[in-house]
């Protein structure tokens, strides 16, 4: 095995103005949720959406960071995540399932977001009760796809993906 092939970079180089107006977008993302969540007492806001910031405002082009996928991918993880961690014990290994159901379901309705892969992780780990779906999951969600798309369109960028 080449260890070259590994450490090969894929990734397309980018202007770095590209590079920046990505990188000012995923803080404008989080910065709207941290904020929204200070100024009311809804919790809008995880970790798992950091990395949706990067597929939204870096890659935003790509199937996997559309709205569908985006708002869906979080929603079906963290309902395949609470779901499980109600009726399975607090072990590793029932996280470990809860994270490779919520990938399968996700692939089985074609909203795969990789970042909402997370959130079965994160429900383990805090235990929410079920309104976590709707605060923060789905509004914060809603609210990181709205940003982008007001985002793009302010920077002459093109999201979402026009059919």
């Amino acid at each position: 095995m080449n260890w070259v092939t590994f450490l090969k970079r894929r990734q397309p180089a980018v202007p770095m103005q590209v590079a920046v107006i990505a990188g000012l977008g995923g803080a404008l993302g989080i910065a709207v949720l941290g904020a929204l969540t200070s100024l009311t007492t809804l919790a809008l806001i995880m970790a798992p959406f950091g990395a949706s910031c990067v597929l939204l405002f870096s890659v935003a082009g790509s199937p996997l960071s559309q709205p569908a996928n985006v708002i869906g991918g979080h929603v079906v993880s963290a309902l395949v995540g609470l779901v499980m961690m109600w009726i399975l014990p607090e072990a590793w290994w029932a996280v470990a399932l809860a994270v490779g159901l919520a990938i399968a379901v996700m692939a089985a309705l074609r909203v795969t977001h990789p970042p909402a892969g997370a959130n079965p992780l994160v429900i383990f780990a805090i235990t929410p009760g079920p309104l976590f779906v709707v605060f923060p999951v789905l509004l914060g969600a809603v609210i990181l796809v709205a940003v982008a798309t007001g985002y793009h369109r302010a920077t002459g960028t093109t999201y979402p993906i026009q059919d």
